[in-house]
C-alpha cells in the first residue's frame, strides 16, 4: 500500500495529472452528489456519459486543500460558475474533464475531486460512500441509496476547516494565490439562459 495514501488523478488526455495525499476514510469524504448543478455541469462540458452513475450522480471525495498536488498540466485548468452559488467548479480546458469543486475562494477552504479521474487502487482505500446527497435530484431509482444530509456532511467538513485555518494550510493550495486566495483562474459565470439550457 502507497504509504501516503495518494489518490492520484489526471484528466480524460492526461495534460493534467496528480495526486491528493493522505486520501482515506477518516482525511475525507467519499460522498455521491446527484444535485442539479453537479449533473449540469458535465451537460456543459459534454461528458455525462463519462462522469456520471445510472442515477445521475457524482462520486466525490471532499478533503483539506493543501492534500492537492499537481504533477503537470496545472495552468490547463479554468474554472466556472453555473450559478449564483459560491460554488467554483474547475475542468481541464484541454478535454473539458470535470476536475475538482472548491468555494469561491480560498476563505472557506475545501476540496472536492470527481473520483471518475482517480486510479482505482486510491479510490477502493477511501471505502465505501458515507452516502447519497441530493436524492430529490436522482434521475433513475433510489432503491439502495443511502440518503446523507447536508448538515451532517457540514459537521464533518467544519474539523477539518478549522484545521485549514489554525495551520495556514489554507494558503496552501496551488488552486488560489496564496496571498489574496482569490483562484488562480479567471472564473467564467455562465448566464441564466446557459443555465437554463443545461436543464
Amino acid at each position: 500500500m502507497d504509504a501516503d495514501n495518494r489518490l492520484s488523478f489526471a484528466c480524460a488526455c492526461g495534460t493534467i495529472a496528480g495526486a491528493i495525499h493522505r486520501a482515506t476514510p477518516d482525511q475525507g469524504d467519499h460522498v455521491v452528489c446527484h444535485c442539479k448543478d453537479c449533473q449540469a455541469l458535465t451537460v456543459f462540458l459534454g461528458v455525462a456519459d463519462c462522469i456520471l452513475d445510472d442515477a445521475g450522480g457524482t462520486a466525490l471525495y471532499q478533503s483539506r486543500c493543501a492534500r492537492l498536488e499537481f504533477e503537470r498540466g496545472s495552468e490547463r485548468l479554468a474554472c466556472v460558475h453555473l450559478t449564483d452559488k459560491p460554488t467554483l467548479r474547475w475542468y481541464a480546458i484541454c478535454c473539458d474533464t470535470p476536475m475538482f469543486n472548491t468555494y469561491a475562494t480560498g476563505r472557506i477552504p475545501y476540496l472536492t475531486t470527481v473520483l471518475a479521474n482517480c486510479d482505482a487502487a486510491g479510490c477502493e482505500r477511501l471505502g465505501p460512500p458515507l452516502g447519497h446527497l441530493f436524492l430529490e435530484d436522482v434521475t433513475g431509482s433510489t432503491e439502495g441509496l443511502k440518503p446523507l444530509s447536508m448538515a451532517t456532511l457540514m459537521r464533518r467538513f467544519l474539523v477539518r476547516m478549522v484545521k485549514d485555518y489554525v495551520s495556514g494550510d489554507r494558503r496552501r493550495t496551488p488552486l488560489f494565490d496564496p496571498k489574496t486566495l482569490q483562484p488562480v483562474a479567471k472564473p467564467r459565470r455562465l448566464t441564466a439562459e446557459q443555465r437554463l439550457a443545461l436543464s
